[in-house]
């Protein structure tokens, strides 16, 4: 009886071993759906469902650093998104 104890815990213990691999791998991959869009998607979906988006040439470069950082927290932009965003406004210029 006491084998069979073991080995049922030890399966258990792969076998949640192997889901907590799997959840963690997962979860540090940028979604497809953030991957595939421009920094133009990116900026007219986030930005304007809070306030009507400024023209890209309204501000300047640092401008632009200064407004998307700040954004980003706001927003809760992932780094990739708002890199994504800030190219697309800097090309602007």
């Amino acid at each position: 009886m006491k084998k069979m104890i073991n080995i049922k815990g030890i399966l258990f213990v792969i076998a949640l071993l192997t889901i907590l691999t799997v959840m963690l791998t997962e979860s540090c991959k940028v979604p497809a759906a953030i991957l595939n869009k421009s920094g133009a998607q990116l900026w007219g979906e986030n930005c304007n469902r809070c306030h009507n988006a400024p023209d890209p040439k309204t501000y300047s470069d640092d401008q632009w650093d200064a407004a998307t950082e700040h954004m980003r927290q706001k927003a809760i932009l992932t780094d990739l998104e708002i890199t994504k965003v800030r190219d697309f406004l800097k090309s602007a210029n």
